[in-house]
């Protein structure tokens, strides 16, 4: 099916979510954020970005790496290339219906 014949409804709804969304942009435009720099980022809770965080683990978008820095937990997250792709499209379809409501 040709991206202009996409409906809206098509849209990666792991990825449409506000905050996963935001997630998601965030490592597409940096190697890597920590918890708390995503979390300030995005102004949301310990709790909100866990469990969005977790989704998008769970599909191979990001990857959570836990390190400690003397004794304090240091996690760390990036884009995965499965990520990137995932993304691409949807910015893709987005940008189709976009156009499409312009023309």
């Amino acid at each position: 099916m040709a991206a202009k014949n996409k409906s809206p409804l098509d849209l990666n709804r792991l990825i449409h979510e506000r905050l996963r969304l935001g997630i998601v942009g965030a490592l597409a435009v940096n190697d890597r954020l920590t918890f708390s720099e995503l979390k300030v980022l995005l102004q949301t809770t310990d709790g909100n970005l866990s469990v969005h965080a977790r989704k998008l683990e769970d599909a191979e978008y990001i990857a959570c790496d836990k390190t400690f820095k003397g004794r304090v937990p240091r996690t760390e997250y990036r884009l995965t290339a499965a990520g990137r792709r995932a993304f691409d499209k949807y910015l893709a379809h987005m940008e189709a219906i976009i156009k499409a409501a312009r023309d």
